[in-house]
């Protein structure tokens, strides 16, 4: 049974198939984003009368995209206090959290960039701001309660605590030949991975409630599905191909087939009646805004159309984009001899499917207001 807090982190460092090298699709997530999160920092600036806000970054990762978040957050608030008539000098305490095995050092080199970006900005009140690492599962508690006047997430919710529990290979092996919810999937697995979203997603909301003070917001955004068939989802088809590839592994000796059987991804990818359901439920936070929009697999193809240009080129890139969020996963089931020839047959397949069909993340964006 994979330990998730131990096995799971981006690919660290600056090599090549690095988080930081190959998190482009990340990027461009997180910037059709901005607009929410400027409107949820703004609105807590305005409503929320603080000197020093708090602010936290859940499944910060590494690379450029957490300084994109962190350097947005300095922008607006010196821009609000700038425009104010009277404005005490404000004082950010900004949270950088992800598991333990995160790149925390690449992170905190890269502040330097943070440091010459604002610096060259000319402000009429000095802003202060202090950054922290916070390596911890965020479906534990992470900070005191009420402290926190913003959380953010992206592209992280849809990846669970853990293999729901009925699929531990030491029991029986439940989800032959898959390592997600696949077609071939029982519909008594599917219910076990929605209902490990079911109780991490609740888990989290009670966390962050207790942590967030009264008018406290959350920007969320993470990777979703546009249907309601549970078996219709994008990341379903990711990942099918991942099991396709493992199992061309399988076949030509690289690796056992009981390894494959023992293996299943911590992921869930829900509808938005699913999430709003869940918000409702637990009658915690107001659903001040959600929407769904979508993005090509290939990281580097940001065209609206439904054609694949070189497929090959966009099997690669999606290859290569994969490989820097589950090679850590990958390698502690199965070791890390295979990785290589695992994704060069992964490219090959996705190049196959890409050639029938373009295929898109369906990305759920929502702000939340602690009630």
């Amino acid at each position: 049974m994979l330990n998730i807090q131990q096995d799971f982190h981006m690919t660290n460092g600056e090599g090549e198939n690095s988080y930081t090298k190959n998190s482009r699709r990340q990027e461009m997530i997180l910037l059709e984003s901005m607009p929410m999160i400027d409107k949820a920092i703004r609105k807590v600036l305005e409503t929320l009368d603080v000197k020093t806000m708090t602010i936290a970054d859940l499944g910060c990762s590494s690379g450029p995209n957490t300084l994109l978040f962190v350097s947005n957050l300095i922008d607006i608030t010196a821009e609000h206090c700038n425009k104010a008539v009277e404005c005490d000098p404000m004082e950010l305490q900004i949270f950088l959290n992800d598991l333990p095995g995160n790149d925390f050092n690449q992170v905190f080199r890269s502040l330097d960039n943070l440091k010459k970006v604002t610096a060259g900005q000319k402000r009429n009140t000095p802003l202060l701001y202090y950054i922290s690492g916070l390596p911890k599962s965020y479906y534990n508690r992470l900070l005191p309660r009420e402290s926190v006047h913003l959380f953010h997430s992206s592209c992280s919710l849809h990846w669970r605590s853990q293999v729901p529990e009925v699929l531990d290979p030491r029991r029986v092996m439940l989800n032959k030949d898959n390592i997600f919810i696949a077609r071939t999937t029982s519909p008594f697995v599917v219910k076990c991975f929605q209902q490990q979203f079911n109780k991490d997603f609740s888990t989290f909301l009670k966390m962050r409630h207790e942590e967030l003070v009264y008018g406290g917001k959350m920007v969320l955004t993470f990777c979703g599905r546009k249907d309601e068939d549970v078996y219709n989802g994008d990341l379903n088809k990711l990942f099918e191909l991942l099991a396709i590839s493992l199992q061309s592994l399988v076949a030509k000796g690289l690796i056992d087939r009981e390894k494959l059987d023992s293996f299943n991804l911590p992921l869930y990818g829900p509808s938005i009646a699913e999430v709003r359901e869940i918000v409702m439920q637990n009658h915690m936070f107001e659903l001040d805004h959600i929407k769904l929009f979508e993005k090509n697999w290939d990281p580097y193809d940001d065209t609206e159309g439904d054609d694949v240009h070189d497929s090959a080129c966009s099997g690669t890139n999606v290859s290569k984009f994969i490989r820097a969020i589950v090679e850590s996963l990958i390698a502690s089931h199965f070791g890390e001899n295979i990785l290589d020839v695992l994704f060069t047959e992964y490219a090959c397949f996705v190049s196959k499917h890409l050639e029938k069909e373009k295929t898109k993340f369906a990305i759920i964006t929502m702000i939340l207001t602690k009630i």
